[in-house]
């Protein structure tokens, strides 16, 4: 059950004088206002949000034990590989965004690397085209989840590493009641979990339907694995017990991970991407993440223009917001890689004047055609499914944290007693622009599949900073949606006054870089909005909902969040 927040006195005269100031500022004020439909969660300590119901009371009673917004943080994850199995993982990897109230600040880098084996011509058939990058056991790359956990716990953590993997071990052993959208969701993906024994024996009846709502989902063998981890720490999944049954079930099932690229896998520390945006410091996920690059320069060009002036979900707004993600998103698939690949020029990505250089190239009157939009010369200026969830604690650490098996259910492969998928990710690597390439005798793209690669991913767990302190902390799912999803939550807080409920709310777009060049729309956009982008040359289309955010903002002496109702379950817990 959620802990009431409380207001205190002083807090309470605030609110009060907020009602009667109408000149400030939305996101500043408290819940005692009328004028906003949506309000955040707001308390005066630490809180938590995700999309896991279960894994925002977890990572609330992990603060009010005392622990750090670090060790609330991994207890979450962990939870989530128990209560989110379409997305939560120890199976697959992710980024994790770190801010620490001494100013320290720092990017976990666990995303999954491509094993020894996997080479291209592992996934040419033999009528020349790719198969088995998408799903399956060869889809797994080595999983970094475990490995970016424990070092982020080892070096920032307070609270034994075993207590807070207590609560996913409980839930794995002793079962969880399903929901209805938790049975959906295995309803829907029944023939991925499907693709291995061991995953149907978890998933689905021996009838091969999937469990229904009210059932009880019991994953014996994903708590042994948990509590290998608890016991062993990341050696027991990268060198132990965990390892043994990875290497011997892939031998056995055609598969290309092996002990050695398992017991050779390192999560990174990396220095966070910094740009600012209209006086704000940004910090975001460097490469091998090309969501923050793409969230960068996709906000200097958008400084370029007076947003607020021309008002929220107005064609104009959407307009720049469409231009402005084509043009970063070609930048982001010429230059984003693997750093350890190739140099990636940073610079460029972060540069006010390469933002100001592409911002001109926008017309006003009509919309550029995706295939006619070209990567620029940023050298020039050198110098599905995923979830997210984010954690700030009373002592002022912040954590930003997205992680993912891929797709919903990643390969859909379950090895026989480790009690966890594994994810889809070589599929993240450019293998239809390199087999072309190969085809032509061209140099291969940037986010070639090479052996010990990690693969270019959308996902960017974000903060804005105010005196140098953390303001604004979110980050979203949905794949190539995260990075317009992301400045679209910073332009509804900074240029538009919303405060980060409404902001959350507020109906989305996204701009397709097809040869078609859709523009993805929520509802609740205005009839007369929506021809206007037409007559510019836009394609509007209405389909599902876009991204996931989970957002926390801090102001002096209070926390607010707000957890996106996109997608069911998700929760605000205050500490």
């Amino acid at each position: 059950m959620r802990r009431p927040s409380t207001l205190s006195a002083a807090a309470l005269l605030a609110a009060c004088l907020a009602i009667a100031a109408p000149t400030a500022p939305a996101q500043t004020r408290q819940l005692l206002n009328y004028e906003e439909i949506h309000k955040p969660v707001v308390a005066d300590g630490g809180m938590v949000v995700s999309q896991s119901d279960h894994a925002s009371r977890i990572g609330a009673e992990v603060l009010r034990e005392g622990g750090n917004a670090v060790d609330a943080s991994v207890a979450m994850a962990f939870a989530m590989a128990v209560t989110l199995p379409r997305a939560g993982n120890i199976g697959g990897d992710g980024y994790m965004l770190l801010h620490l109230a001494d100013g320290h600040a720092v990017a976990i880098d666990f995303r999954s690397m491509a094993p020894a084996l996997a080479t291209l011509e592992a996934y040419v058939g033999e009528d020349g085209s790719l198969q088995g990058h998408a799903a399956g056991i060869r889809a797994a790359g080595v999983p970094g989840t475990v490995a970016g956990l424990a070092l982020a716990h080892g070096k920032y953590g307070r609270l034994p590493w075993r207590r807070l993997l207590q609560p996913a071990i409980r839930l794995a052993a002793d079962g969880m009641v399903l929901s209805r959208d938790e049975a959906f969701a295995l309803e829907w993906g029944r023939e991925r979990l499907a693709r291995s024994a061991a995953g149907a024996k978890v998933f689905l009846h021996p009838d091969g339907s999937a469990l229904r709502a009210g059932e009880r989902l019991v994953q014996a063998d994903l708590a042994w694995s948990l509590r290998q981890i608890a016991e062993h720490g990341a050696d027991a999944f990268y060198r132990g017990a965990i390892a043994e049954r990875l290497d011997a079930g892939m031998r056995a099932h055609g598969g290309l991970l092996r002990k050695d690229d398992l017991a050779a896998y390192r999560a990174i520390e990396r220095e966070p991407l910094r740009s600012s945006y209209r006086g704000h410091a940004l910090l975001t996920m460097p490469p091998s993440s090309g969501g923050g690059p793409g969230i960068a320069m996709t906000l200097n060009i958008l400084e370029q223009f007076d947003l607020a002036a021309m008002g929220a979900g107005s064609a104009d707004a959407l307009h720049l917001l469409a231009e402005a993600t084509k043009l970063a998103w070609r930048d982001r698939r010429a230059h984003a890689n693997d750093p350890a690949a190739a140099p990636v020029p940073l610079g460029g990505f972060v540069s006010k004047a390469y933002g100001a250089s592409r911002a001109a190239a926008i017309r006003m009157d009509r919309a550029t055609p995706a295939a006619e939009v070209a990567a620029g010369d940023i050298w020039a200026h050198e110098g599905p499914d995923t979830t997210h969830f984010s954690v700030v604690d009373g002592e002022g650490n912040a954590v930003s944290t997205t992680y993912t098996i891929g797709a919903d259910f990643g390969s859909g492969v379950m090895i026989e007693g480790t009690g966890f998928l594994l994810g889809n990710l070589i599929g993240n690597f450019s293998l239809q622009a390199q087999l072309d390439a190969a085809r032509d005798g061209r140099e291969p793209p940037a986010n070639a599949l090479r052996p010990g690669s990690r693969p270019v991913s959308s996902m960017a767990p974000t903060m804005l900073l105010r005196d140098g302190r953390p303001w604004l902390v979110t980050g979203s799912p949905g794949g190539n949606t995260i990075p317009g999803t992301i400045v679209q939550m910073v332009v509804n807080v900074v240029d538009f006054g919303m405060n980060i409920a409404e902001a959350t709310a507020f109906p989305r777009i996204h701009q397709q870089v097809t040869d078609r060049g859709e523009l993805d729309i929520e509802r609740g956009f205005s009839p007369d909005t929506l021809r206007l982008l037409r007559e510019r040359g836009h394609v509007p289309e209405q389909g599902q909902t876009i991204g996931s955010t989970q957002t926390l903002l801090l102001e002096p002496g209070r926390v607010e969040g707000a957890a996106d109702p996109r997608r069911p379950g998700a929760s605000a817990v205050a500490r």
